[in-house]
């Protein structure tokens, strides 16, 4: 393993990089950074608000393209899932997202960075529900 993606390097950068984003669409756009809501934006009616949502979104899928320029090769993505397991788990994550009002991103990184009572809630739900899940797919339980 090459130095640039040493254990510690990649996740470091990674999350500097997602902190630095999201204050500098705080800083810029007085915008809360949490992709569920970024882009909901996109799907009402079209208006001057939907140009930032459009580049923050294709910043994203840029990602990738940066990785592979820096470190030479694209990252490594495994699925151990079928893709109609995949397709309901999007759909449960949508669903949670409209009803915890925002999405991890949004909760997570911006929502406990200004000391979000609701966000905090939301991520101490988002992590018990974690927790548990992995427990149970690990043991068998929900295979």
């Amino acid at each position: 393993m090459d130095s640039f993606m040493s254990p510690f390097l990649a996740p470091l950068a990674g999350g500097a990089l997602i902190g630095c984003a999201a204050a500098l669409l705080l800083l810029a756009n007085g915008r809360i950074a949490g992709i569920s809501g970024i882009a909901g934006g996109l799907l009402g009616p079209a208006g001057r608000e939907s140009a930032w949502r459009v580049a923050f979104l294709v910043g994203l899928l840029l990602g990738p393209v940066l990785f592979r320029l820096a470190a030479g090769h694209w990252p490594e993505a495994r699925l151990d899932v079928s893709w109609p397991m995949l397709a309901v788990a999007g759909l449960l994550v949508g669903y949670g997202t409209r009803l915890g009002s925002g999405c991890t991103s949004g909760h997570g990184v911006c929502g406990l960075a200004r000391l979000s009572r609701r966000s905090f809630a939301a991520v101490a739900i988002f992590m018990a529900a974690a927790i548990v899940t992995v427990f149970l797919v690990r043991h068998g339980v929900a295979r």
